[in-house]
């Protein structure tokens, strides 16, 4: 129970203390399968001590390790680095958790990410073309995206939305770590897509 749990450890001498809360939070981490929020490693340190400095400390403490520690989707998780994934791939059976993409797939992923709440509708004004249920449903199976409100439009159309998931897939803290759009027009990664108007 967590009430046994003696966060304070006031009985260790300080660097010890901090060592061991060090070590509860990697126990944490390690256990989760999902992005763990601050707030819930704060429970298993003491009151005055700051999660983002043990962290930083633990994060130091596996440099040079096959994985470490990834702020991703508002909390923590460890994330193999990328220098170790074909060894992965040849080892270990991962084919359940690639996310095997198209390149359109991306794109239209993308598109959600930077326009989201955003219909089918908004998605066919942005590439011209119609896209398919299918394709948003292999998005939506994969946890990529999820369904936002209904547009104010007659009918009110479902929209999407990125999830949790997708921060994780792609390695982001937070929608505001997406890179600038502006920045991937110059440099031609992406065209200019109109702006998409619920009203």
């Amino acid at each position: 129970m967590a009430e046994d749990l003696d966060r304070e450890l006031s009985d260790l001498p300080p660097e010890l203390r901090w060592r061991e809360w060090m070590r509860r939070i990697e126990a944490v981490l390690f256990a989760s399968a999902t992005p763990v929020p601050r707030e819930d490693l704060a429970r298993v340190v003491g009151q005055g001590a700051s999660v983002d400095l043990l962290v930083q400390d633990l994060a130091a403490d596996l440099e040079g390790r096959a994985f470490g520690v990834t702020q991703v989707a508002g909390g923590w998780m460890f994330r193999t680095r990328p220098a170790y994934a074909p060894a992965i791939r040849a080892a270990a059976d991962v084919g359940d958790q690639l996310l095997d993409l198209s390149e359109f797939d991306v794109a239209v992923l993308a598109a959600i990410a930077y326009h989201q709440p955003i219909t089918r509708d908004g998605l066919k004004d942005i590439f011209g073309k119609e896209i398919s249920r299918d394709l948003i449903g292999r998005l939506h199976e994969r946890d990529l995206i999820g369904t936002g409100p209904r547009s104010p439009r007659r009918g009110a159309p479902y929209t999407f939305v990125t999830t949790d998931r997708f921060l994780v897939a792609f390695g982001l803290d937070s929608l505001r770590d997406l890179p600038d759009r502006e920045q991937l027009v110059d440099a031609g990664v992406v065209g200019e897509a109109p702006q998409v108007d619920f009203g």
